[in-house]
């Protein structure tokens, strides 16, 4: 028999359970299945409300990155969670350990179809959940929490979710015995030797990093093994992180997604080394012999956590590591023979202000003026050739991205960072990226996170219009965005905003929203 001094019930447990994985901030948006979670709501915890599912996925998403743990969501039975889904997309592909808790009728109405129940919970977020359960007791909810948390933060970090009938939180559960799931994945010591062996030997590797190097700490130790080699480093296409400074003399540019460029980027050398990034994410076709983005009798090598990424990879050898403890062990190698340092990539000219504000004015203005420790999460899909050549970044953990594409992430991710960290975050988001996030400008006014939101404005979805150019397409549909007034969204949420239209209003106009003690919104029009 149990001991009766240790039984409480399925909510008293399950808040056990986040206490001691310092989970005390939750994410979500209430629905009527959801309410007995949040009978008797402790102090020590704190709720933050999202005005759509989506938005506080997107918020827990850049509180999740920036702590470096495990962010909770509360979502709304099989409207919440549909609601939600594009961002959980969004975190599968981030890399980042969500717990998501979703509301369930009353198993006693289960036997039916009863109104706000969700049919297949667990089948419906796959495959973009690393684990989803319904447990079939209410007992089990608390256990099942715990499961999820470690599954969640487990390389590779992931999205979870559980569904929880909404009549279960006040059944009895005793409390789950506590249970630490600790270490990264160590790579096999022969094979890192091996590779070690094998970049010393050769005669001009090259290097590709992506996000993971961020992820898993290894930025400086990347930096100081591209040193010890001499070798060019390039960003993998689409990475969401900084993994090297890019103002670094072995810095190399930005690969793109497409197999000709990145062939001809890595052309010349022996030996190509990637590390944390998948090989590689493509996104435009690209004629070229074999179909291979490797060149002929060029070796690749792939250090990443992930196994998935390392299966599909389509040549060469990849080691499942993480990134630290891989870097690491090929610094322990054999010394390389001394090796000329390729010609450093050349910096942007500096942009002349003209009559009309252009992006490459935006963005040069903007990395003039933020603060050195100011942290950056963009989206702006339009925009990034343009900050890549006038906004570079050179510190870990000081640039966020959206890893899957899908838009609607960075505003809400970019209060939620905020919310994390005390260093200034700047939003960098397109006109039609905000408005998948919009209702994130209401949180941001409630919470009084120090942000300063910069609408990059040109009245249309002008990443489509580029991509048209690709497919030979004149005259794309649904591209224009006429009519948007970032200044009046943000002043009806809460927000205070400028119109900033001519180039001599935007520096000053700038200072003043990066020195904000609270949320300001930039509406930037670009020409």
């Amino acid at each position: 028999m149990s001991d009766v001094s240790t039984v409480s019930n399925v909510r008293e447990a399950s808040l056990a359970v986040l206490r001691r994985h310092g989970i005390t901030t939750i994410f979500g948006n209430p629905g009527s299945t959801e309410l007995p979670m949040f009978r008797d709501f402790p102090d020590d915890f704190r709720y933050v409300l999202g005005l759509q599912e989506s938005v506080a996925v997107g918020m827990a998403d850049g509180f999740a990155q920036a702590t470096g743990r495990a962010a909770l969501v509360n979502l709304h039975s099989a409207a919440g969670v549909g609601h939600g889904l594009g961002n959980v997309f969004t975190a599968f592909r981030n890399r980042t350990p969500l717990v998501l808790v979703a509301g369930q009728q009353a198993r006693s109405l289960l036997v039916g179809e009863p109104f706000l129940f969700a049919e297949r919970p667990v089948e419906f977020p796959e495959p973009y959940v690393k684990y989803s359960r319904e447990p079939a007791r209410a007992a089990d909810v608390p256990a099942t929490l715990a499961r999820a948390i470690h599954v969640a933060t487990t390389p590779p970090c992931g999205p979870v979710l559980v569904s929880v009938p909404v009549d279960d939180w006040d059944r009895p559960a005793g409390p789950v015995a506590e249970h630490r799931v600790a270490g990264a994945v160590a790579g096999d010591p022969a094979a890192l030797a091996e590779v070690a062996d094998q970049l010393a030997a050769a005669e001009s590797p090259v290097f590709v990093v992506g996000g993971e190097v961020d992820r898993d700490g290894a930025f400086d130790d990347v930096v100081a093994l591209a040193e010890r080699h001499a070798a060019p480093v390039h960003v993998a296409p689409m990475s969401p992180r900084c993994g090297f400074p890019e103002r670094h003399r072995l810095f190399a540019g930005f690969l793109p997604a497409a197999h000709d460029g990145i062939r001809a980027a890595l052309d010349g050398h022996d030996l190509v080394l990637v590390l944390g990034s998948p090989v590689f994410p493509f996104h435009t076709e690209g004629a070229v012999e074999g179909d291979s983005a490797v060149p002929d009798g060029t070796v690749l090598v792939q250090l990443t956590e992930d196994p998935a990424h390392a299966a599909w990879t389509p040549v060469g050898t990849s080691i499942v590591t993480g990134l630290r403890h891989g870097v690491r062990a090929l610094l322990d190698g054999p010394p390389p023979p001394a090796r000329p340092e390729p010609s450093p990539r050349p910096a942007a000219a500096r942009v002349a202000a003209d009559d009309v504000i252009t992006e490459e004015l935006l963005l040069q203005t903007l990395a003039d003026l933020r603060p050195a420790d100011s942290v950056v999460v963009e989206e702006a899909p339009a925009t990034r050739g343009p900050m890549h050549d006038h906004l570079p970044f050179d510190r870990p953990a000081s640039f966020y991205n959206c890893a899957s594409g899908g838009l609607g992430h960075g505003l809400p991710a970019s209060v939620g960072m905020a919310l994390a960290r005390s260093e200034r975050v700047v939003a960098l988001v397109g006109d039609g990226s905000a408005m998948y996030g919009i209702q994130a400008l209401w949180s941001a006014a409630q919470l009084g996170v120090p942000l300063t939101i910069v609408v990059v404005h040109n009245a249309r979805y002008r990443a489509l219009d580029q991509f048209a150019e690709h497919f030979g397409i004149t005259k794309p549909v649904g591209t224009a965005l006429p009519g948007l007034d970032f200044v009046a969204l943000a002043a009806g949420q809460g927000v205070p905003g400028v119109r900033v239209e001519r180039p001599e209003e935007l520096e000053p106009a700038l200072t003043e929203a990066l020195s904000s003690p609270g949320p300001v919104v930039l509406d930037v029009l670009v020409r």
